[in-house]
């Protein structure tokens, strides 16, 4: 399932109900909801925040593929960032040593299984796996 949802914030809550009704159709538990939610939300605020003079919408895919969960996020126009090459956070260092920014693409890192990241001609493609059954 996708759709298309207009680059500003206040689409956020547009953007739940639709996660809602894709846990619903695709029987996710509440920590897969979760999860999805997390990861969603937090890559589309960075997409408007960072990118807010780009002219076209942002896709948000969801699907379930081999018993996996598949997010996709497209940014039509947008400049490039890779989100799946940032540092790693030290979530241990004192408050007073952090920097801010990068915890909740740490986060996004941690929760998912795979990350992976396409640029090309001010399109850019995030796609994310969370495996919902062990993989041998």
């Amino acid at each position: 399932m996708e759709q298309h949802f207009r680059r500003n914030i206040a689409e956020l809550e547009l953007i739940v109900g639709f996660l809602d009704n894709v846990a619903s159709q695709l029987s996710f538990d509440s920590g897969t909801k979760f999860v999805m939610n997390m990861v969603v939300e937090e890559l589309y605020t960075n997409m408007v925040k960072y990118n807010g003079e780009g002219s076209d919408d942002i896709l948000i895919g969801v699907d379930l593929k081999d018993d996996n969960l598949v997010i996709e996020l497209i940014d039509f126009d947008s400049k490039p960032f890779d989100y799946s090459d940032q540092n790693e956070v030290d979530v241990h260092a004192p408050l007073h040593d952090r920097k801010p920014g990068g915890l909740g693409i740490h986060l996004v890192k941690k929760f998912m299984d795979e990350v992976s990241y396409q640029y090309k001609d001010r399109k850019t493609s995030i796609q994310l796996v969370k495996y919902l059954k062990k993989h041998a």
